[in-house]
């Protein structure tokens, strides 16, 4: 973004103090001659008459979150140096206490960071309590603090960086806490009327009202941006703070805005409970998450793709790659696939599927439709756990393919490709597991210039059939334009071995 910025709803930091000022006229506007009395409007149309009955039920439940940080002194901006006194100087007491307070000292030293988010209590009886990751990362200690005043040390039960997402857990003993239930996000429609109370600026119980402005959006914050838009006021601290329906039910989490000046704009974003509630369950019980692995490599499918395979519409996750060791290794799953239903569930974009695997649970047998070569087919699959395929997943080679005739080199579709010999593999550095069939150049301007394909890729695959050498290239593509197709797909492997799909012209 350019003249926007997006901002986590960031922790109110308490070294910089800001002041508020509120500017109001009382000057009322001229007398308007009314012609009409204009109809009243539905009450729908005019929005709920109050709030104030389901926001003093909910006060009590929403918390600030206060977390402290040690952080090591330096000689920069922020830090005060320590005046060099005489030995002996009867100054030497106020001087070491005046500069431990400001964080200075002789040679570096540390200082405490405090910082402000917002949190909600789920279970007011075990004393667990929701709010953001990054509302208490890297915090030393973390206080929860309630709306009467109460305030509990809080310990740190799990957090999930890659939805932003921490659990805490407080001592109820001897305190009536009060908790919120979760409600269903997936009914929420565009268009419905929302609360948020929150802690912004340090302000805290803050209570603010609009409406749901649009749903499932990707702010690129994370693999599983599945985000709810909101009018509703949201600004810095009110990070980890509830998003409520108008049954007092939460239905999202407060995390991020867009914002030129890091006040609200109108433009919030809440992650969404049915995503949500899932990683504070697996939270809850395990300390850490358990999500659901496919084991492979995926991208988007375009109309290109799409009318490559012969698919009527560009829909679903096409299949790049598949990891050795995963759970599809086995050839349930292949190179060129295109999911467009996982275990019942239609797959539109290629962000659906890293979700909606996310969100099943590990050893779950599940079944897969894809489309195959122009086939639709089901296949079932036994899900893997991401945390443990995660390392497997980093420089993984592919499977080799078998060689065919040998060709020293051949032109097509402005590129020069060749056999990928040992002395291919030195000059372009490709990896030892990497086979197909090498390109050595390609020709400014060209059909596949205008794709990003670039000297050093290897082609694995024509229209989802193996090429070994050059005339296996020239085969392909020829067979192609006999068929009349007016693209050819190809999958490409870069020096590491990692694939891509692209559709060069062949008319």
């Amino acid at each position: 973004m350019t003249s926007h910025t997006l901002l986590r709803a960031a922790r109110t930091t308490l070294l910089a103090a800001s002041a508020l000022a509120v500017a109001a006229t009382g000057i009322a506007p001229p007398a308007m001659a009314q012609t009409a009395t204009p109809p009243a409007a539905p009450a729908l149309d005019a929005g709920p008459a109050s709030v104030a009955d389901l926001a003093e039920r909910l006060l009590g439940a929403v918390v600030n979150i206060s977390t402290s940080q040690t952080v090591k002194g330096t000689d920069g901006p922020g830090a005060v140096p320590m005046p060099q006194l005489p030995e002996g100087s009867p100054f030497q007491d106020f001087f070491d206490e005046f500069f431990k307070d400001r964080g200075g000292s002789r040679g570096g030293g540390s200082q405490k960071v405090q910082s402000l988010g917002s949190g909600f209590v789920v279970d007011a009886t075990e004393g667990f309590v929701v709010t953001n990751n990054h509302v208490i990362a890297d915090a030393d200690d973390i206080e929860v603090n309630f709306s009467d005043g109460l305030t509990l040390k809080a310990e740190l039960v799990g957090t999930d960086s890659k939805t932003d997402i921490a659990l805490l857990k407080v001592d109820p003993a001897g305190h009536e806490l009060t908790d919120v239930k979760f409600g269903d996000s997936d009914r929420m429609r565009i268009g419905d009327w929302v609360m948020a109370i929150g802690n912004p600026f340090g302000l805290g119980g803050t209570v603010t009202v609009g409406i749901i402005s649009a749903r499932n959006r990707d702010i690129n914050a994370g693999p599983y941006d599945d985000f709810i838009q909101t009018d509703a006021a949201i600004n810095r601290g009110n990070s980890g703070g509830p998003l409520f329906n108008m049954h007092g039910e939460v239905i999202g989490i407060n995390t991020a805005i867009i914002s030129p000046t890091g006040g609200s704009i109108g433009i919030g974003f809440s992650i969404p409970t049915q995503l949500a509630e899932g990683v504070i369950n697996q939270l809850r019980e395990f300390g850490e998450t358990r999500r659901g692995w496919l084991g492979v490599r995926i991208q988007p499918v375009t109309e290109d793709i799409a009318e490559s395979l012969g698919m009527k519409d560009a829909r679903g996750a096409l299949i790049a790659g598949i990891i050795k060791g995963g759970p599809v290794d086995d050839g349930s799953i292949l190179p060129g696939d295109v999911v467009r239903t996982f275990d019942g569930k239609e797959i539109d974009e290629m962000r659906d599927l890293p979700r909606i695997v996310a969100e099943s649970p590990v050893g779950k047998a599940v079944d897969v439709v894809v489309i195959r070569k122009g086939e639709e087919m089901t296949v079932k699959v036994t899900l893997g756990r991401l945390e443990d395929g995660e390392k497997m997943a980093e420089g993984e080679d592919d499977e080799t393919v078998q060689k065919g005739e040998a060709m020293a080199t051949a032109t097509v579709l402005g590129m020069t490709v060749g056999e990928l010999d040992d002395a291919a593999r030195d000059k372009f550095e490709i990896a030892s597991g990497v086979n197909g069939v090498v390109i050595t150049e390609v020709t400014p301007d060209s059909a596949a210039a205008e794709r990003g394909v670039q000297a050093g890729e290897v082609i694995t695959e024509i229209a989802q059939e193996s090429v070994a050498n050059p005339k296996d290239v020239m085969d392909r593509i020829a067979a192609l334009k006999e068929q009349g197709r007016k693209n050819a797909l190809l999958m490409l492997a870069s020096k590491s071995g990692e694939l891509r799909f692209v559709t060069i012209r062949v008319d």
